[in-house]
């Protein structure tokens, strides 16, 4: 009865055809052995990888020698691993458990190709997907993380999904195989575990199908949230206006714009706390800046505008400069990427900075000095812009605000003879 139904999860799944070769994760605990054992009594053929993660000293030596001697005794091809994992997890700082996923995740993908394997398995059961479940509802989460673990990522297939550790104890006992058990996961110590150990069984006291039915929930969810996904991705394509750049006022006319916020920002790291917060700031004025780990996210006028934190400081623009006489044939460009000044009236040498507060020019146009801070706010610009902004000096004074205007002291005139044209890029 466990094979066939491990065999009609297969299929119905689509996780690999009959004569694939199947890479098999092998920690030489229950799930993992009751894989293997299930697998080759349904006739695929396997090849095996262990890692060593060096977490548990002698019982981790236990766990490799269990695999070898398994592997030997039924002629299957088997790779073997050895991590620092713990030097793995400080260089990358990381939890111990991430950083043995990553490993382990990266090395399985490697051996894969090497033996021309078509999937991985893991063994993931129903257990883990409603421990998965659990955990997801309890840290705060949107539908994709009330799925439960998936049968499929990529490469990574999981057949036993749709049995429950009881039952892969009982295969393991009909079979009389022997397997390991690794000792951590029988303390409280993890949040994982302490669902395993100490909750779950309460709401199994309260229904004997908890686990049954949790699962069934987080499998009817995962055919909700394809519906969900396409619609909210159409709602984020239509709300975003370019890499970092939300457009306020069409997000407020989303049938729920709390969802494609949480959508577009929770990756980045918000979390339901600052979510929240970001969505009353759309009731009131522009300015205020939020953090997550990773992104800064300003609350623009018409805007919300996402970037890295890390993001490292943009390399200064270069200044181009060339000089021609004002003849007949000059015509002077409209473009505000291009400054043209009386070359007579700009001192040398010219120089090329960020603005400073207490800046001041005349903006060509307007009579009379003002701020370059009170012309950029007057711009609307926003506070990324701002800060990224650039002007030209000849000595003390401004000549021109980059790529806006220049400063009408220095324009050119009727009685200009030479023309000092101006403009900036990011490369020489």
């Amino acid at each position: 009865m466990f094979a066939r139904k491990i065999q009609k999860y297969i299929q119905e799944k689509k996780l690999f055809a009959p004569s694939d070769k199947i890479l098999v994760a092998l920690s030489g605990g229950a799930d993992s052995v009751a894989l293997l054992c299930v697998l080759r009594q349904l006739g695929y053929e396997c090849v095996c990888a262990h890692c060593n993660f060096h977490l548990r000293g002698e019982e981790s030596d236990r766990d490799e020698a269990f695999v070898r001697a398994l592997c030997e005794e039924r002629n299957i091809p088997l790779c073997v691993t050895h991590f620092d994992t713990e030097a793995y997890a400080r260089q990358n700082k990381l939890s111990i458990e991430m950083a043995a996923r990553e490993l382990r995740y990266a090395w399985f993908e490697q051996i894969r190709v090497q033996t021309h394997a078509a999937v991985t398995a893991v063994a993931h059961h129903r257990d883990d997907s409603v421990e998965t479940f659990l955990l997801n509802m309890v840290r705060g989460t949107g539908i994709n993380g009330l799925k439960g673990i998936a049968p499929v990522n990529g490469h990574v297939v999981r057949p036993l999904l749709t049995m429950g550790r009881t039952e892969i104890l009982d295969y393991l006992a009909s079979q009389k195989q022997p397997y390991v058990t690794d000792s951590t996961n029988l303390e409280d110590v993890y949040a994982r575990n302490k669902l395993r150990l100490d909750v779950l069984p309460v709401l199994r006291e309260i229904n004997p199908a908890a686990d049954e039915n949790i699962a069934g929930t987080a499998a009817r969810l995962a055919e909700v949230e394809k519906i969900y996904r396409r619609a909210v991705e159409e709602a984020c394509r239509r709300v975003t206006d370019g890499e970092g750049r939300i457009r306020i006022g069409r997000l407020q006319e989303e049938v729920s714009p709390q969802c494609v916020l949480f959508e577009l920002l929770h990756p980045k790291g918000f979390n339901a706390a600052q979510l929240a917060d970001i969505y009353r700031s759309l009731s009131h004025g522009s300015g205020k800046l939020f953090y997550s780990e990773t992104f800064v996210l300003l609350r623009d006028r018409e805007y919300l505008l996402l970037r890295p934190r890390d993001e490292k400081e943009e390399k200064p623009p270069v200044l181009h400069r060339s000089v021609r006489m004002k003849d007949a044939g000059f015509v002077l460009p409209r473009d505000r990427h291009v400054a043209c000044l009386d070359a007579d009236k700009v001192s040398e040498p010219l120089t090329l900075r960020k603005w400073h507060s207490g800046d001041r020019f005349v903006p060509f146009g307007m009579k009379g000095f003002k701020s370059v801070r009170d012309y950029l706010r007057d711009r609307k610009l926003s506070l990324f812009e701002k800060e990224n902004q650039y002007v030209v000096c000849a000595g003390n004074e401004i000549v021109w605000v980059v790529n806006e205007r220049p400063d009408g002291r220095f324009c050119v005139t009727d009685e200009t003879k030479t023309v000092l044209l101006l403009s900036v890029s990011a490369e020489e």
